[in-house]
């Protein structure tokens, strides 16, 4: 055989290897996002196949997708009753394509089956979930059952046919007739039904010789029913009887309370009346009382008229003592004035003079003071300079005032747009509430249940925090796509509480009476346990320095104490790790996997441990993961690509952000600018001002000197006529007005 050379090998033909296909064999299988597997496609022999491997390698996986590509519902499996539960985690959609061996020239069936995870009830098994496709047109599920089914006799439901791991028990259980049924379904249709028609003729064939024997059998039988029928009948009657009895003494009952209700009433009804008398010969016993009670007040009514009459006497007669005694001191008062109108029209006289005098002296004075006064023109001359300089001055100051305005104008616009760049670019900063947005549409009934808590955060003993998707903050874009990927989508959109009584309230409030779907992790205290590393410090140096890792998980992010170990309890952040391009070459040395999975000195326990890590590669990010067979104990490990963060994405396009930064920037630029035309101005403004104001000074010494020259002038003139009164009063007859 070594002497044979390659090209001498006879290999078959395509065409005489599907000869050895029956119709209906798997030709094909095509796999994608399903379970484990990211992308696979393979073809069966046409006699035995026989796939081998460790534990978590994705056999049944193949299995599983051969049942469900062929029509197969998840119950036939046993592992799940939803079909979605069969996509790849954090995948959307999973594919199973399988292609059938046909009849001799019939036509070729591929049957695609597309498993949707946002199809379907979100309650319900997932039935609205998968689209079916025969030859790349979409039909039923009906119809690819009856293809499966009728044409190519593949019986997915049938154990003999298809049997899962999980349904072993169950077949187990078959006794020899069933096996047999099951063993002809599977064979052929047309066998099971020939069998159950032999069946039935045998029963007949040993049926007919008896039937007399039948016949009596079945009267005796009848008469035995007619009998039981007849007491059950009296029975009946019986029944009816005391029914009726029970229905009478029902109402015989009746009329016995009405009775002695009624008697009642008559006690009660005579009670009343016995009160009625009572109360009667009350009111005649206090009539008397009455009656005097009465006489005395009207003789107080009259007591007090006769008061107030008497009083009021008494007022008015002291009004006429005080009106008498008040005209006997003005006719005093006038007896007094009229002696002393004699004794002062001589000193009047002599007074008279002597303010003549007076007033000479005055207006001599006021003279004297006029001197000193600038002329009148002089003044006016100054007061119209004055004004003329004031309005030039005002006038450049308001030109001032309108140029520093329109620079001001400018520096507002500016500053408006600063303001408005730097609101907008704080919401796109606020990645909390982006990505509570994004939550909401991802996740129906989340907005519903938050807005709920948010309403009614008093009703719980400690805070309430989540969802878990808001609260966490990456430090890069890079460890947000490890997180995202390393943490299920339903613990983002879970909420975390701190005690087991809000557990129960929430899940009471939001779940049961509203019907709206809620996942809640309860965190004791909302306290952050000591961080209980799975690598000891000298193995992590080891770690950093020669395979390139950085550090773990849990350090790439920030978030609240409660929610950290939340993340901790239910997806071990704390003991993932993550690590740069130089992780790849350690893969390639084949001894990262060894040293990750030896347990360490201080470890007593037995065996190998699992790992899990992320790497960057040739721009490419990677999780890769490594789990020791329970039976063999040998690594398998598999490795899977990472998307870009979906859900923990930054919040918008960095684009927009440097923009507005720009806008920001070139505005506060612009400010800067214009600063010192507004300083110029003001400057200018108070040397305006400042020369106004002078002015200002000038104008009122000037208002001041004519307003005095006005008021000498008037006060000259008041002088005057003062004079002129006093000489006139001194002047005058006052023998004559003594004799008057």
């Amino acid at each position: 055989m070594a002497d044979i050379e390659e090209d001498e090998i006879v290999r078959p033909s395509q065409a005489e290897i599907d000869k050895r296909y029956k119709p209906g064999s798997i030709k094909r299988v095509k796999l994608k996002n399903f379970l484990t597997y990211d992308a696979v496609e393979f073809y069966p022999g046409p006699r035995l196949n026989v796939v081998v491997g460790p534990n978590g390698t994705g056999k049944s996986t193949i299995l599983c997708a051969i049942c469900l590509g062929l029509g197969g519902q998840p119950p036939l499996l046993g592992r799940a009753d939803d079909a979605r539960q069969f996509i790849k985690h954090e995948k959307d959609q999973a594919i199973i394509e399988i292609e059938l061996m046909p009849y001799r020239n019939g036509p070729v069936h591929v049957i695609k089956r597309v498993i949707d995870r946002d199809k379907g009830s979100e309650h319900g098994r997932g039935k609205g979930a998968s689209t079916y496709f025969v030859n790349n047109q979409k039909v039923a599920l009906k119809a690819v059952q009856e293809l499966v089914a009728e044409r190519y006799h593949i019986h997915i439901d049938n154990l003999c046919t298809f049997l899962p791991q999980d349904k072993v028990g169950n077949f187990s259980g078959f006794d020899k007739q069933a096996l047999l049924a099951e063993t002809e379904k599977s064979l052929s249709g047309q066998l099971y039904d020939t069998h159950q028609e032999l069946i039935k003729l045998e029963s007949e064939v040993r049926s007919s010789g008896c039937d007399v024997q039948t016949v009596e059998e079945k009267l005796k039988n009848l008469e035995a029913e007619n009998r039981r029928l007849e007491r059950e009948k009296e029975l009946m009657e019986e029944r009816q009887s005391y029914l009726e009895r029970i229905e009478l003494l029902r109402k015989k009952r009746a009329w016995l309370i009405f009775d002695a209700k009624r008697l009642e009433a008559l006690e009660v009804k005579e009670e009343r009346a016995n009160l009625k008398n009572q109360l009667k010969e009350a009111q005649k016993q206090i009539k008397p009382v009455k009656e005097k009670h009465a006489q005395m007040e009207g003789e107080v009514s009259k007591i007090k008229s006769r008061y107030t009459s008497l009083e009021n006497k008494v007022k008015k007669d002291r009004k006429t003592y005080e009106d008498c005694e008040t005209k006997t001191q003005t006719f005093q008062d006038n007896i007094e004035n009229t002696l002393a109108e004699f004794q002062s029209i001589d000193a009047h006289q002599r007074r008279a003079e002597r303010e003549v005098q007076a007033e000479r002296k005055r207006l001599e004075e006021i003279q004297a003071e006029g001197a000193s006064f600038p002329p009148m023109d002089e003044v006016e001359d100054s007061l119209r300079k004055a004004q003329s300089e004031l309005r030039e001055t005002k006038s450049k100051l308001d030109a001032a005032k309108r140029r520093a305005g329109s620079v001001q104008d400018k520096i507002d616009a500016e500053k408006q747009k600063e303001d408005e760049a730097s609101q907008k670019l704080a919401r796109l900063n606020d990645e909390k509430s982006l990505r509570r947005q994004r939550l909401f549409g991802m996740f129906q009934g989340l907005k519903d249940a938050f807005e709920w808590i948010d309403q009614n955060r008093k009703m719980f003993r400690r805070p309430i925090h989540g969802p878990i998707g808001t609260e966490v903050q990456p430090k890069s874009a890079l460890t947000a796509a490890y997180l995202e990927h390393h943490v299920s989508s339903n613990t983002w959109r879970s909420f975390v509480v701190e005690c087991p009584e809000d557990y129960k309230l929430l899940y009471r409030e939001v779940r049961e009476k509203k019907g709206i779907p809620i996942n809640i992790i309860t965190v004791p205290q909302g306290r952050l346990k000591p961080v209980t590393r799975m690598y000891s410090d000298c193995k992590m140096d080891v770690l950093r320095r020669e395979h390139g890792f950085f550090g773990y998980l849990d350090e790439t992010f920030t978030a609240p104490d409660p929610i950290m170990q939340a993340l901790i309890n239910n997806h071990n952040v704390d003991k993932v790790i993550v690590g740069g391009e130089e992780v790849q070459k350690a893969l390639d040395r084949k001894d990262l996997i060894e040293l990750l999975s030896t347990r360490e000195a201080h470890d007593k326990k037995s065996g190998k441990v699992s790992s899990c890590f992320f790497y960057t590669h040739n721009r490419s990010s990677y999780r890769y993961t490594s789990q020791p067979s329970r039976f063999s104990g040998e690594i398998g490990t598999s490795s899977d690509e990472v998307q870009p963060a979906r859900l923990l994405k930054p919040g918008c396009d960095p684009n927009i952000k440097e923009e507005l930064s720009e806008i920001i920037k070139k505005a506060k630029e612009t400010i800067e600018n214009l600063l010192p035309a507004i300083q110029e101005g003001q400057i200018e403004m108070d040397e305006w001002h400042k020369h106004g104001q002078h002015v200002s000074v000038k104008l009122k010494d000037s208002k001041r000197l004519k307003q005095e020259w006005t008021q000498y002038k008037a006060k000259l003139r008041n002088q005057k006529e003062k004079l002129a009164e006093a000489e006139e009063d001194a002047a005058k007859d006052n023998e004559r007005e003594k004799v008057q």
